[in-house]
C-alpha cells in the first residue's frame, strides 16, 4: 500500500461537521496513512518545516483536505504551503523532492452547486477556482489528480441544512476519496500513468545516450514513427538518435490524456496524447499534438516493457 499523507487545513476541526467526519473515515479505512491536523499541531501558526517536509518525503500520495474559504484554502493551510513548499524543496534548481507524488485536493464547499456557474453568484466553476493550487502541484513536479469536492457542506442550526444531511454527504465524500486513493495505490492504470510521465520527463531532458530508456524496451520492439519503422533495442537507439538530431534540449512533453486497457496474453494497450512544445535544431518552433499507441507488459519486477510504440501526429 502506498503511503498517504493528508494535510488537514481546517482551522478548528472540533467545530467541523464534515471535515472531521472525512478525516475519521480515512483514518479508519486506510492503513498506511498519516493525517496531519494543522490546527492541533500548530495553533500558533509556527509550522515545523522540517517535520512537514519529512512527512511529504515519505508519502506517495498527498491529500490536501480543507474547507473552501473565499475560493481558496484557509489561512493555516496557506501558511503551510508558503513555508513547506520552499526553494530547493518543491521548486528551484534542486527542488524536485515532491516530483511524481500524487496530489489530490479534497475540499468541502458551503454553497450549492448551482452557484458555481457563470449565471450563479460565484460565477466560476470550482475547478477554475482551483487553478492556482493545480499550478502549484505542476511547478512542484507532482501528478495532479482530479479534485474531490462536495457542495452544501455547512450546517447552521435552524438556518441551513441539517446535521444528519451534512454528515451523510461527508461520508459519501470520504468514500469517493478513498476510492480514488485505492485506484492510485493499486491499479495498473495509475502505475502506467506514472510510468508514462517519467518516460516523457526523460525526453524533456534529452540525455545524450538512449541507455536510460533501454531497460523498458523489449527485444522485439516494433516502433513506427511517421513512415519510418525500427525494431528492437538497436532500432530504438537509432530512432532516438534521430530525435536528438531534430529537437533541442528542454523541449517539453505534456501528457494531455492517457488510456490503458487489457489486451490479450497479459498485454496492455495504451493510448497517450502528448503535446510537444519547444525549439527544433533547425531553429523552428514546435507546438504539436501526437497520439502514441503502445503495447506493454509487466515483467516479474513489476516494471513495464514496451513492445509496440507507434507515434502519429494529430
Amino acid at each position: 500500500m502506498s503511503k498517504v499523507v493528508v494535510i488537514s487545513g481546517h482551522p478548528n476541526l472540533s467545530e467541523s461537521w464534515t471535515n472531521k467526519v472525512i478525516l475519521n473515515t480515512l483514518e479508519e479505512q486506510i492503513k498506511s496513512i498519516d493525517i496531519r491536523r494543522l490546527d492541533t499541531l500548530y495553533p500558533n501558526y509556527q509550522i515545523d518545516i522540517e517535520a512537514e517536509q519529512k512527512a511529504l518525503l515519505e508519502a506517495d500520495i498527498v491529500v490536501l483536505q480543507f474547507p473552501f474559504y473565499w475560493y481558496s484554502v484557509p489561512a493555516i493551510m496557506k501558511k503551510w504551503l508558503d513555508d513547506v513548499f520552499g526553494f530547493n524543496f518543491a521548486y528551484g534548481p534542486e527542488g524536485d523532492k515532491l516530483k511524481d507524488k500524487h496530489l489530490i485536493l479534497s475540499l468541502t464547499i458551503g454553497g450549492p452547486e448551482e452557484s458555481y456557474d457563470p449565471l450563479g453568484y460565484n460565477h466560476f466553476a470550482v475547478e477554475q477556482l482551483l487553478h492556482p493550487l493545480q499550478q502549484t502541484g505542476y511547478l512542484a513536479g507532482m501528478i495532479y489528480q482530479s479534485p474531490v469536492y462536495s457542495y452544501r457542506m455547512i450546517y447552521i442550526p435552524n438556518v441551513y441544512n441539517t446535521q444528519q444531511a451534512v454528515e451523510k454527504r461527508a461520508l459519501e465524500h470520504a468514500e469517493e476519496l478513498i476510492a480514488k486513493i485505492d485506484r492510485l495505490a493499486y491499479s495498473t492504470e495509475a502505475q502506467f500513468e506514472l510510468f508514462a510521465k517519467q518516460w516523457f520527463d526523460r525526453f524533456d531532458r534529452l540525455p545524450e545516450e538512449s541507455s536510460e530508456f533501454l531497460p523498458y524496451i523489449s527485444e522485439e520492439l516494433e516502433l513506427l514513427d511517421a513512415e519510418n519503422s525500427y525494431r528492437g533495442k538497436a532500432g530504438f537507439t537509432d530512432w532516438y538518435q534521430s530525435v536528438l538530431a531534430a529537437f533541442k534540449p528542454e523541449v517539453t512533453h505534456r501528457i494531455e490524456q492517457v488510456e490503458i486497457e487489457s489486451g490479450s496474453d497479459d498485454t496492455y494497450l495504451a493510448t497517450i496524447r502528448v503535446r510537444v512544445q519547444g525549439e527544433l535544431q533547425n531553429g523552428n518552433n514546435i507546438n504539436q499534438l501526437f497520439n502514441q499507441n503502445w503495447t506493454v507488459t509487466l515483467n516479474d519486477e513489476g516494471e513495464f516493457q514496451i513492445h509496440r510504440y507507434y507515434v502519429t501526429p494529430v
